[in-house]
């Protein structure tokens, strides 16, 4: 599938592929481990569970592509909880200090909530939320 570029140092990538070196600070995004995968091939800086969707709403959503959007608008309100947001300032703190690689082990990444925490990460830049 290959890399994904999201603008504004972000990078999207599935956890599955070869880590490179431009993919500077590899932050895994799932809420659960990727089967098949050992942590020392996955080379991650860090694992932020909470910056992914409740089981609850990864379950109902399904990668229904007619539920994107309600999936969404869901994603983005668990975003506003504590540890959501807290997990959302260390990302951000990331991307200001270089390159920063979001991973995830989904196969539909354009369909996936990582698409949604791009888009919401790069409103934190835009807004200057750093």
């Amino acid at each position: 599938m290959g890399e994904i570029s999201a603008g504004d140092g972000i990078r999207v990538r599935r956890v599955y592929e070869p880590p490179e070196a431009a993919d500077g600070a590899r932050v895994l995004v799932d809420r659960l481990w990727p089967r098949g995968l050992s942590k020392e091939a996955a080379q991650l800086s860090e694992w932020c569970k909470d910056a992914a969707p409740s089981s609850e709403l990864r379950r109902w959503y399904g990668h229904q592509e007619d539920r994107f959007a309600a999936f969404a608008a869901r994603y983005r309100e668990e975003l506003e909880g504590e540890a959501a947001r807290q997990a959302l300032e260390s990302l951000r703190r990331r991307v200001a200090q270089g390159p920063l690689t979001l991973l995830t082990a989904t196969k539909q990444v354009p369909l996936s909530h990582v698409t949604v925490l791009v888009e919401v990460l790069r409103e934190g830049v835009e807004e200057g939320a750093v």
